[in-house]
């Protein structure tokens, strides 16, 4: 059963770890999917397995180089998949980076980054398509946070404060657009086996997995399964929410 069939998808930070694994998972259930990413070479790999694996000869794909925290950037290359297909049903925010450290010793660049890149690149794609939506009064936001935007974390303050700010824009426009049938919901994931966790000491690991419930490390398909529950019809009546993938970790 093809869940997306006839559906557009964008997905920013499509072109690895979660971001990926929704892409191909959207794919394989008849959506059409866009891509922003910032790298060539991976952008030229995902869009070679969608590719590989479509559903049918008329299914689109396509990876577009974009600067998330680009304002003029983002409504730029937007515009031009609208302008190509007619409509986005399905817009997932996934772009984000890690610039950790300690507040006292956090440099303004690092947070300014933070919040552009995770938090003011939502404002950004929402901000477009918003209105395309409206329009179609029809349409699925889900916007990807983290279990940190919940519970912080020491060392995260930049990271913490874009994904808990994350979470409230979410609730704030899922009240807007409510009545007009389109739905934001956000997923807040825990520890997922992504470039951002590969790189943890395995002391910081055996820490990690001592305070989720499920003792293991998450996938990004997992992610991706509830990504496709709230883009899908079967989450109709589901807005505003926040569904954590975490194995238990934040209860």
């Amino acid at each position: 059963m093809q869940l997306l069939k006839k559906k557009n998808a964008l997905i920013t930070g499509g072109t690895a770890g979660i971001g990926k694994a929704i892409a191909l998972l959207y794919a394989q259930n008849g959506a059409d999917v866009a891509l922003f990413g910032t790298n060539q070479a991976r952008a030229d790999l995902v869009l070679q397995e969608l590719e590989d694996g479509r559903c049918n000869e008329e299914q689109k794909f396509e990876v577009h180089l974009v600067d998330v925290s680009k304002t003029k950037e983002v409504e730029l290359a937007i515009v031009k998949i609208l302008n190509g297909w007619g409509k986005i049903d399905i817009l997932v925010n996934n772009a984000g980076i890690t610039r950790d450290q300690l507040l006292i010793r956090m440099s303004e660049e690092d947070w300014d980054a933070v919040l552009d890149v995770n938090l003011k690149s939502v404002y950004n794609t929402c901000r477009v398509l918003a209105r395309s939506m409206m329009k179609a009064k029809s349409g699925s936001i889900i916007n990807i946070s983290s279990v940190i935007g919940l519970t912080g974390n020491a060392g995260q303050v930049n990271y913490a404060a874009s994904k808990a700010g994350m979470i409230g824009l979410t609730k704030s426009l899922a009240k807007e657009l409510a009545s007009r049938h389109v739905r934001a919901n956000c997923i807040a994931p825990g520890y997922i086996e992504t470039q951002m966790t590969e790189n943890l000491s395995e002391q910081v690991k055996e820490q990690v997995l001592a305070k989720i419930p499920m003792g293991r490390i998450g996938s990004p398909q997992e992610v991706a399964q509830a990504a496709l529950y709230l883009a899908s019809d079967l989450s109709s009546y589901v807005t505003g929410q926040v569904i954590t993938v975490d194995g238990g970790m934040v209860m």
